[in-house]
């Protein structure tokens, strides 16, 4: 009796340190509720974040289609300026890597008349000037700039293309002011206004002449050219 009294005892000891312990019960609901809350707050981050590559990706495809767009029509205007400038060479963008435009850069290459394809870098002086004139006015045409200030466009030309630059900016960019730093008469002639810049007793003046008040011939322009004439010992207006 005795003993099955001693074992009766033994076992409510045990069960008495073995009791649930419903603190616990406590503890893991809120245990839950923070992985819920870390759930749904993920969740949101996930949403976020597909929604910023989504957009990502509308921009990025946005700007390439723009860029091709560009690219296509300032590659046609670059073609029809060039040959205007030079009478008959040709002209020509090329994209590094077609796939990723963006990468690598573009190539730009020139054939001048009579003459193989070569690189810009490759040209002497005066085709490059041709050259980069065609660009600019390509990409005049593909999105307008209404001022232009150039320096000595024209120092590499020849007489014949001087007056083929200069008659094109008079007539076919009216849609544009051209300041023009020019020591050529045959580009200066086609001027709306002159501005002479010249040194005396050490001081900087200059002196302003109104070419249509001279030429008897002279036409009215929608455009402004002011060509400015820079000064030195040897120079004299005519």
């Amino acid at each position: 009796m005795d003993r099955l009294q001693y074992e009766v005892s033994v076992k409510e000891q045990n069960l008495s340190e073995k009791a649930p312990n419903l603190a616990v019960l406590a503890e893991y609901k809120e245990k839950t509720d923070l992985f819920i809350q870390r759930t749904n707050e993920l969740e949101d981050v996930t949403l976020h974040r597909n929604k910023a590559r989504q957009f990502l990706e509308e921009v990025r495809q946005q700007r390439l289609s723009e860029f091709l767009d560009g690219y296509s029509i300032i590659t046609h205007k670059l073609k029809e300026m060039y040959q205007m400038l030079t009478l008959g060479g040709d002209a020509e963008l090329e994209l590094v890597d077609s796939l990723d435009p963006f990468s690598e850069g573009i190539v730009f290459s020139v054939r001048p008349p009579k003459k193989s394809w070569k690189n810009i870098s490759n040209l002497s002086g005066g085709e490059k000037t041709l050259s980069s004139l065609a660009l600019v006015f390509a990409l005049h045409y593909y999105k307008p700039s209404p001022l232009f200030v150039m320096d000595e466009i024209d120092a590499a030309l020849d007489f014949k293309n001087v007056s083929i630059v200069g008659n094109y900016i008079k007539d076919r960019t009216k849609n544009a002011q051209f300041i023009i730093i020019s020591l050529r008469s045959n580009m200066f002639e086609l001027a709306d206004h002159l501005i002479g810049i010249f040194k005396t007793w050490d001081c900087t003046k200059s002196v302003t002449i109104n070419p249509k008040a001279y030429g008897k011939n002279s036409r009215p322009t929608s455009q402004l050219l002011y060509f400015v004439i820079p000064y030195t010992e040897r120079t004299e207006i005519i």
